[in-house]
């Protein structure tokens, strides 16, 4: 009768090591999860948006900029949060929100 006691604890002694390597596998999974998560997709798109944002902010008058919306024009004026655009030959002025601005296609100084 000993012997079966003896064999039934270690039996159980190795499934609860098991187990708790079996946890402790999961944890390391969900870690490895949230990594790259991260690397993917969260810091990329923080790197994008601070290229947009920087780009924004480097806006001049005379530039030609093309909007979200795909309208194509020249800056004319630029206050705190919006900007003056001038479209066609005809002299069309439109005001438009900063955070519109998809690109800036050709800087002033390039003109």
């Amino acid at each position: 009768m000993n012997i079966f006691l003896t064999a039934d604890s270690a039996a159980a002694a190795t499934t609860g090591g098991s187990a708790a390597g079996q946890g402790m596998a999961t944890i390391i999974m969900l870690v490895a999860m949230v990594a790259i998560f991260y690397f993917f997709m969260y810091r990329p798109q923080k790197k994008q948006e601070k290229e947009t944002n920087a780009m924004r902010n480097s806006l001049q008058v005379g530039d030609e900029i093309t909007t979200i919306g795909g309208i194509i024009g020249k800056v004319v004026s630029m206050k705190e949060e919006t900007v003056m655009i001038e479209t066609g030959r005809d002299g069309t002025k439109i005001r438009i929100l900063r955070s519109a601005i998809k690109s800036i296609d050709v800087k002033a100084e390039d003109c």
